[in-house]
């Protein structure tokens, strides 16, 4: 904790002394007492010069104080429970499933249907995809948000919301849901009066009267959605120019204003009292501006994060964070700690899993694994083999000159090969906001589509499998975008919707499919891939060696062999060897030689003798307990 000055220590007692002398509950009193040095050394450094800094601060107590205070005995009971297991999340039972609510289940009492199905596939974390109010037609799949306490009526109401967080939480299942804290819709109330030149909220947005400034920011900034909007900025009907990152609908948020900052933090706490327990923090690489820089994962990003988290610890301490970071893998990590974001998603290790099979060189993975996945303690990885959005290749040109890889033409090559421009490819993907003048693309698609089953391929099943069991062995909470356990293909109809079809992403957003109804049918693909992903599920529930995050890198002496330990007590681990080539390759018996001689096989069951070393077939894989050599 930073040593407070006497100016700071007199800001807390007064406000500390306040809430004490309106007989707040004690328990509130005590969070107060434990964070506010904290959150106040952080809204310093923000906002020290802003001539309502202290008034700010002040004002967003008395906010988490009435949140507090409306909190429900269930939400109380479940922060002391989370308190007092930090690292709940790590537990090697976790299970996210993601999903869009009107496409998997119609509306929110769709979703609540399918609680059932959700419990027998074992969830414990359930994201819905955006589900507020956002503009009609176009809406980034719901990343413009209109009001952040209106779900989208089409899908049903808040009071609908609450209810299915709390049976999901019976059910043993944390509701996720996105936080658009970067920028809001162009019609949020918000923007609707920062445009009007309402005083209160002309500061919300970065809104210029001319070029000059745009000009000057956009100078160093780049193009995010160029098939939307050049730069950084669209003009308004009045002539000014507002900072729009991504759709031109959306506006980002001038979080220099502590009044943006007090305003999210309400509607953070609002939503933690609804029952949501994790909030995916959507964009948090472009929060802060500065002048005469990229204006990506700036000093102050991290201190917002930081401030909002000391909030959520006062009012509403059993909520996460979750990083949502698509950028270099050293700014990913940046965003990690119990102070910041707790879970974070791993886009590297999902780019490079799709790298390797289309390669079917594993060495690019097998040296993130290496370097970049270690965290600290409290967090975790979030790790996936796909997502609503597109895949962007967004491993360190650095470490692909290590191994002799120009990045630059390997993106290239793996944008061709995803969507069908190479010869022989197994993929069946869409190009996503191609750049003709950078050449910058990116790819989109459902994981069997992508995988080869789509286009008939023998190892299509092959592959799906082996993805998914490098993301539910390497550590963290392994997602699955649900459909992809039935081998959901992409669904070209969204061309043919005009609100969709500039954005090939919804090649890969399909409805629920009917072959759910093949899932217990193993002479159907549908069938055979459900069957395995459950024995997947099942394995990795069992093996207390897969909680947390902790690996150790193994080489297996083989370029198409991804290879790591996952440690667990007095010598005995689970060893994780997997094949992302297209033939059987053979683990030699000295390269296993550091465990002892009989190995179970924690998939396929038995024993395994490495003595005799062993052979992956072709996009095989094994999860092995072993016991380590000692002497």
């Amino acid at each position: 904790m930073p040593r407070l000055s006497e100016d700071a220590a007199v800001d807390i007692a007064r406000i500390v002394g306040g809430l004490k002398d309106d007989r707040v509950d004690d328990e509130f009193v005590v969070r107060v007492e434990t964070h506010l040095p904290r959150l106040h050394d952080l809204f310093r450094r923000l906002y020290g010069e802003h001539p309502h800094a202290y008034e700010s601060l002040r004002d967003l107590l008395a906010l988490a104080e009435r949140s507090w205070a409306t909190r429900s005995i269930e939400l109380k009971t479940l922060d002391r429970l989370r308190e007092a297991t930090p690292t709940w999340f790590e537990s090697q039972r976790m299970l996210g499933g993601v999903c869009y609510v009107d496409r998997y289940g119609g509306s929110l009492a769709g979703i609540r249907a399918q609680i059932p199905y959700f419990r027998e596939l074992g969830l414990t974390y359930l994201h819905l995809m955006p589900l507020f109010e956002s503009p009609e037609g176009n809406s980034d799949g719901g990343y413009a948000v209109s009001s952040y306490r209106s779900v989208d009526p089409a899908l049903g109401t808040m009071e609908e919301l609450a209810d299915l967080a709390a049976e999901l939480r019976v059910a043993g299942i944390s509701l996720v849901v996105d936080f658009i804290f970067n920028h809001t819709s162009n019609e949020h109330e918000w923007a609707q009066k920062a445009v009007a030149g309402v005083p209160e909220y002309e500061d919300f947005y970065l809104i210029f009267p001319d070029r000059t400034m745009p000009d000057a920011y956009e100078r160093t900034t780049r193009e995010i959605f160029p098939d939307d909007h050049a730069g950084s900025f669209v003009q308004l009907p009045d002539g000014r120019w507002v900072w729009a990152t991504f759709y031109h609908f959306q506006w980002d948020l001038n979080y220099a204003n502590p009044a943006v900052f007090q305003a999210m933090a309400g509607e953070m706490l609002f939503l933690a009292n609804q029952g949501i327990e994790i909030l995916r923090m959507d964009a948090v690489a472009f929060i802060w501006k500065r002048l005469g820089t990229a204006c990506e994962s700036l000093p102050e990003a991290h201190l917002l994060l930081q401030a909002f988290n000391a909030v959520l610890r006062m009012a509403a301490p059993s909520l996460l964070f979750k990083s949502e970071a698509i950028v270099h893998p050293d700014e990913v990590a940046e965003y990690i700690s119990p102070g910041e974001c707790q879970l974070s998603y791993n886009p590297l290790q999902m780019a490079l899993t799709w790298d390797a099979l289309a390669t079917r060189d594993g060495r690019l993975l097998q040296q993130a694994l290496e370097r970049r996945h270690a965290l600290p303690g409290g967090t975790s990885w979030v790790n996936y083999v796909r997502s609503h959005d597109d895949i962007g290749w967004t491993f360190a040109d650095e470490d692909a000159a290590e191994l002799g890889i120009d990045g630059y033409l390997h993106r290239r090559f793996l944008n061709d090969f995803y969507v069908g421009r190479v010869e022989g490819t197994f993929a069946r993907g869409v190009p996503f906001q191609e750049n003709p003048k950078t050449g910058d693309a990116r790819v989109t698609g459902t994981t069997a589509s992508l995988a080869g089953i789509e286009a008939g391929d023998a190892g299509g099943e092959d592959r799906v499998i082996l993805a998914h069991a490098i993301a539910m062995s390497t550590g963290g909470i392994p997602l699955l975008y649900l459909g992809d356990e039935v081998a959901q293909l992409n669904d070209y109809s969204y061309a043919e919707n005009p609100a969709e079809a500039g954005d090939s992403r919804w090649v890969h957003r399909a409805r629920r499919p009917a072959a759910y109804d093949d899932r217990t049918d193993v002479s159907t693909v549908a069938g055979r891939v459900f069957r395995r992903f459950d024995e997947l599920i099942v394995v990795r529930g069992s093996t207390p060696e897969f909680a947390g995050n902790e690996l150790w890198p193994f080489d297996a002496h083989l370029d198409s062999v991804v290879a790591y330990v996952r440690p667990g007590r007095h010598g005995v681990h689970v060893l994780v060897l997997a094949n992302v080539g297209d033939h059987p390759v053979p683990v030699d018996a000295l390269t296993l030689s550091g465990f002892d001689p009989m190995a179970e096989d924690l998939v396929a069951g038995g024993l395994v003798d490495l003595t005799e070393g062993l052979t992956l077939g072709a996009h095989g894989f094994v999860w092995l307990r072993v016991t380590q050599r000692t002497g």
